[in-house]
């Protein structure tokens, strides 16, 4: 079922779902069904799975080190189609343009419309760590308006390189990500707030929020985004705060600002323990208020953990 459709058919009430980042090359997806196993009975309609770009390595060849482009976390597409097998709950791959030519996304599509998956997320991705600024893979997309527009044709029948008459055309509901506080390359909030409507227009049918710790930020922006025609729902993105070094890895990260409420309390406390404590509170907080407010659903980063996100939808759900 589309994400569009799990929302319609929730009638007003804000969903649960939440994201999970594939385990490194050499490891079992075990670890993975650890961490949502806790999760199930809050009854996500959805879960996504992120996707990392390459990177590089260096390997010993006899003292001499050659550098290789990997991807130490591959396996996004088959870990949703095992997700959706053993859980039942509808799957969203992350789907990049980093790292990918158009060839490869097309395929990765077909792939993913034979396995009955029917959401994806379209992002453009970071820039190599070797890099300043995001530059596009040799024969790949440069902006996720792109991939939305690869994605779009692809529903309507349209390929890369030829148009095929078929009544088994994929349909998959598109996904793109909105940032309340502005993506860090764009110049202001209004700015990004254009290329988002560009994204909406050309075919995306729902938005799913960079993290925030100050609602207002988030209540904000919709008002924002609706104010210049974007209709689609609008998803908030939540990450509980878990140790102390994220208040200045957050922020250097992704660019967002922590309230000062939030900053003082995390100081004070006087062990990783406490401030995970401390930020799933935190989370709690701001996911009523949310939820009061009548958000579609509450999307919650967990970076591969579940116990400081079950203890919050215990809370909240």
């Amino acid at each position: 079922m589309k994400v569009t459709e799990h929302i319609e058919k929730a009638k007003g009430n804000s969903l649960f779902s939440f994201e999970i980042i594939p385990p490194v090359k050499g490891r079992s997806i075990q670890e993975l069904y650890d961490n949502i196993d806790p999760l199930m009975e809050f009854n996500p309609p959805f879960v996504d799975v992120t996707t990392s770009r390459e990177e590089y390595v260096y390997i010993d060849r006899d003292g001499l080190f050659d550098k290789k482009l990997t991807r130490m976390r591959p396996g996004t597409v088959g870990i949703c189609a095992s997700i959706k097998h053993k859980y039942d709950v509808d799957t969203i791959p992350h789907v990049l343009c980093g790292g990918f030519t158009k060839e490869e996304t097309e395929y990765l599509l077909v792939d993913c419309h034979y396995l009955g998956i029917e959401n994806v997320m379209a992002l453009r991705g970071d820039a190599l760590k070797e890099e300043t600024y995001f530059e596009p893979t040799q024969g790949g997309h440069h902006y996720a308006s792109d991939l939305v527009v690869q994605i779009h044709d692809l529903n309507a029948g349209k390929y890369l390189h030829e148009v095929i008459e078929t009544d088994n055309c994929s349909d998959f509901c598109i996904g793109v990500a909105g940032y309340p506080e502005k993506h860090m390359e764009a110049p202001s909030l209004q700015s990004d707030l254009k290329w988002l409507k560009k994204k909406v227009d050309l075919g995306a049918h729902y938005i799913v929020t960079q993290m925030f710790f100050d609602n207002q930020k988030f209540f904000d922006f919709v008002a924002a985004a609706r104010a210049i025609g974007i209709n689609v729902p609008i998803i908030p993105g939540i990450k509980p705060i878990a140790v102390k070094r994220h208040l200045h890895l957050l922020p250097q990260v992704f660019r967002i600002d922590l309230p000062q409420d939030l900053i003082d309390a995390v100081e004070k406390c006087s062990s990783n323990k406490e401030v995970r404590q401390l930020g799933i509170e935190w989370a709690i907080t701001q996911s009523k208020e949310l939820k009061a407010a009548g958000v579609p659903v509450l999307h919650y980063y967990s970076m591969g953990k579940s116990d400081n996100i079950k203890e919050i939808a215990k809370a909240v759900f």
